[in-house]
């Protein structure tokens, strides 16, 4: 199992149930299969637009269910994931979930969320990092703008004189593969064109 991979997104067609107790994900709906989905172990399953319900990562998987390590990344107080929850599967660094920085939920409303404010880790391709250094956001140029592609880590907020701040890391750098536009949902801030 490596600690990383390159793809923001590998599978989140239809929606899924959570039972926590057993730790295993099932499709609720709309999902083809996963064992044709291009998932392994090791994978990183967000839960919920934004982690609303955490994260878990990829033990095993069937057609129709995905086994999870642990809910240790959930968020803490979470004790039903409702069926009809939004996912995503990435191949995001396993190691950083650790990070409370990066903590689930998110700071996302919908997607990437159009609110300025949200933390997260994202695959960011070169092309988008391309893109994201000419975006202006709220009279600020290149607000968005990250020192290179690959895993990076992103928390923003507003100071006390209300300006917007953008802080970026970058945990492994280079090598996301984009497989289509609207990839995943880092789009909103780091579209494809």
């Amino acid at each position: 199992m490596a600690l990383w991979g390159n793809k923001d997104l590998v599978y989140s067609a239809g929606t899924i149930s959570v039972n926590l107790g057993t730790k295993t994900v099932t499709g609720s709906s709309g999902v083809v299969t996963f064992t044709n989905s291009g998932i392994k172990t090791g994978d990183v399953i967000t839960v919920g637009t934004g982690a609303t319900y955490g994260y878990a990562v990829v033990t095993g998987f069937t057609s129709t269910t995905i086994s999870i390590a642990s809910t240790d990344y959930f968020v803490p107080g979470i004790t039903t994931v409702p069926a009809g929850a939004s996912y995503i599967v990435s191949q995001e660094p396993v190691y950083n979930l650790h990070n409370s920085i990066y903590r689930a939920p998110e700071s996302k409303t919908t997607g990437f969320s159009t609110s300025p404010v949200f933390t997260g880790v994202f695959g960011v391709d070169a092309v988008e990092v391309g893109v994201a250094s000419t975006i202006s956001v709220g009279g600020k140029a290149a607000a968005y703008a990250v020192a290179h592609s690959g895993w990076v880590g992103i928390m923003t907020y507003t100071d006390t004189h209300g300006n917007l701040r953008v802080k970026s890391e970058v945990f492994v750098a280079g090598g996301i593969s984009t497989v289509s536009s609207n990839d995943a949902p880092d789009d909103t801030r780091y579209p494809d064109s």
